[in-house]
């Protein structure tokens, strides 16, 4: 709890409802870890800009169903 709440200055809420795989990535990183994921190329911007186009419908990212 340390760690969440008071390194990573984490909302309990926020805290709380990690998983432990969200929770192990953010040790990892806090620790210098990090993942070694190749550059994002132009072939992979182009086809996130196609599944996310600028102007689609606006998602309430904070909205809990």
């Amino acid at each position: 709890m340390a760690f969440g709440l008071g390194l990573l200055r984490l909302c309990p809420e926020a805290f709380w409802s990690m998983t432990l795989q969200e929770f192990a990535a953010a040790l990892r990183g806090a620790k210098g870890e990090f993942a070694s994921v190749a550059p994002l190329d132009a072939t992979g911007l182009h086809s996130l800009m196609t599944m996310f186009p600028d102007g689609a419908e606006e998602v309430d990212h904070d909205r809990r169903d």
